[in-house]
């Protein structure tokens, strides 16, 4: 890298404060924007704001120096050569991309614009968003040799998006200008270049000096098309190992060993044939929904989308139905709920399954004690406590005395309770495991009822004879 590129960042959410950091390591100064008092004041006071692998040593790191938070849009405008827009992109109604504030952050940079900038959609954003910010800039008065917009999407999972950005399978920059692709090429230079990989102090990961990560040169269109396509594309692999599960069930085969066979297939994979309780998240749903919705605007039928939001609701209501057979009826059954995050090592409860299942469960009657490491106190937002609802202050403590325990998230410490003193804090020894963290024959062997996904019912040895008995 020749010299160090001024950047702004607008949005201090998950994307937005993950890039703002990593650029701040890769060594730019970052102004990252936000129009919210009272996050900006937490930012600046060290407060992360999200639960994220490393996010807290690298604000630590550089708050206040080569990290400044700010309200001020103008002035980041002013001092920047590159300004990321990273602000959110709820789902509206009908499935769209609600892109409003989007809209709004390119008015508000158009009306500060004096000098060459390049605009670059950070936010997971619909094909021709591009074309529509530019107008934005157009309409209020920027002549189009002060701006170019770029789209530069981020495949970034919750839980590991520092490690991510820095160490990335790819980075994508869709320009269709010389000028706004070299100011883009130049900023992730550290990466590509293999440069940052040479530090000792530098967050780990798979890349390195000799294998740093590909940057893929592509049009604004292309690029928008890659963020959600992908996303879409991992919908569907988990969707698809749901549905088999549901076969495997059926049929008593194991659902792990038919992942593991088909992903050795180097044309297939490993990753996302997990089977459990159905995607969630940020990004899943609303990316699904809005690249259906894009193509049905554009007159293209692209209703294998709507079959993966279908298995993914399916799923949810398939696994109550799990409890249920394991419970008999459910009014007035006590349940241990193990996770309540979309999926472990986050605190994002944001379209989450388990938050979906425990809706699903308080309306059927139950008693439930919930636990997560990260997530209680986002979720006392959404679901206050109540008779019916309390929240646990550790495993042990959300099963004692229940009917059951539900393991919702893949939490990893989940995966290693102990397993004695679990049989003795519930009521009755069912495990009904949403996320398959246990191996079936160890659970019967400490005497549990153990039920997962996509793989035979496991019973105590005392228990076959019944279970038999209920075909």
């Amino acid at each position: 890298m020749s010299k160090p590129i001024p950047i702004a960042v607008v949005g201090s959410g998950y994307v937005g404060l993950v890039a703002a950091v990593c650029f701040a390591e890769m060594g730019h100064p970052v102004i990252c924007v936000d129009n919210d008092e009272r996050k900006v004041s937490a930012l600046q006071g060290g407060d992360t704001l999200i639960h994220e692998h490393y996010l807290p040593e690298l604000l630590g790191k550089y708050r206040n120096s080569r990290v400044r938070f700010t309200t001020d849009l103008a002035e980041a405008t002013r001092e920047s050569d590159a300004i990321f827009i990273a602000v959110g992109t709820p789902q509206s109604e009908n499935g769209d991309a609600d892109l409003s504030y989007v809209e709004a952050v390119a008015c508000e940079i158009a009306r500060s614009l004096t000098s060459y900038k390049v605009i670059v959609e950070k936010s997971t954003v619909p094909v021709y968003t591009n074309e529509w910010i530019s107008r934005a800039f157009e309409r209020n008065g920027v002549e189009r040799h002060l701006f170019d917009v770029v789209s530069n999407p981020e495949f970034l999972r919750e839980g590991t998006a520092v490690a991510d950005f820095l160490h990335p399978d790819r980075i994508v920059v869709g320009a269709d200008s010389e000028r706004a692709g070299a100011i883009l090429r130049d900023i992730y230079a550290p990466l590509t270049g293999g440069k940052y990989y040479e530090r000792e102090d530098g967050i780990p990961g798979p890349c390195t000096v000799s294998e740093p990560p590909p940057l893929l040169m592509t049009s604004t269109k292309s690029a928008e098309i890659i963020k959600h396509a992908s996303n879409a594309f991992l919908a569907l692999k988990i969707s698809f190992i749901n549905a088999v599960s549901n076969l495997c069930e059926a049929t008593n085969a194991n659902v792990e060993q038919v992942a593991r066979g088909m992903g050795l297939d180097t044309r297939i994979g490993p990753k996302f044939l997990r089977p459990g309780i159905g995607y969630g998240g940020s990004c899943f749903p609303k990316d699904v929904a809005a690249f259906r919705s894009v193509a049905e605007q554009l007159g293209i039928d692209f209703s294998l989308l709507s079959e993966v939001e279908k298995i993914n609701i399916q799923q949810k209501k398939r696994f109550v139905g799990k409890v249920r057979s394991a419970l008999w009826n459910l009014r007035g059954k006590r349940l241990g709920v193990l996770g309540l995050a979309f999926k472990g090592d986050t605190d994002d409860i944001r379209e989450s399954p388990a938050i979906e299942i425990v809706k699903m469960l308080l309306n059927e009657g139950c008693i439930i004690a919930a636990f997560d490491p990260a997530a209680i106190e986002r979720t006392r937002q959404v679901l206050p406590e109540s008779k019916e609802l309390r929240y646990a202050s550790n495993a042990y403590d959300a099963v004692a005395d229940a009917d059951a325990l539900l393991i919702l998230t893949d939490w990893p410490e989940f995966a290693e309770l102990d397993l004695k003193r679990l049989n003795k804090a519930l009521r009755y020894p069912i495990v009904i495991d949403g996320r398959n963290l246990y191996d079936p024959s160890v659970m019967t062997e400490h005497g549990f009822t153990y039920l997962s996904v996509g793989r035979p019912a496991a019973y105590p040895v005392r228990d076959l004879a019944a279970a038999s008995s209920r075909g």
